[in-house]
């Protein structure tokens, strides 16, 4: 399956343990397309619609709705869990992103 990066899929999380997130639901594929072309696993950061506003969460507009990037539960997952693909994140979007995941995890 053929994802791109900052693109929005939605993926069966489960099964989890402890406190990551889990259910089906949307993810943002942060991993570069370079990777995404050749390996059969994608890095990706759930999304959810109930979130309170901390620094590495991203507040996102998607099927019209709000919801959150939450970049602090960054995860790899095998391509097999993506059910479906949906469109992109803005590019207002996609900077914030970049910024929050250099903050968090370059500096």
């Amino acid at each position: 399956m053929g994802v791109k990066q900052y693109q929005i899929v939605l993926v069966n999380l489960d099964p989890t343990v402890g406190s990551k997130i889990r259910k089906t639901r949307p993810c943002v594929v942060v991993s570069p397309n370079e990777l995404n072309d050749h390996l059969r696993t994608v890095v990706v950061a759930p999304m959810t619609t109930t979130s309170t506003n901390y620094p590495t969460r991203i507040k996102v507009k998607h099927n019209n709705k709000v919801g959150w990037v939450v970049l602090d539960q960054i995860r790899t997952i095998g391509k097999i869990r993506i059910v479906k693909t949906f469109t992109t994140l803005n590019d207002k979007e996609i900077i914030a992103c970049k910024q929050v995941i250099k903050e968090t995890f370059v500096d």
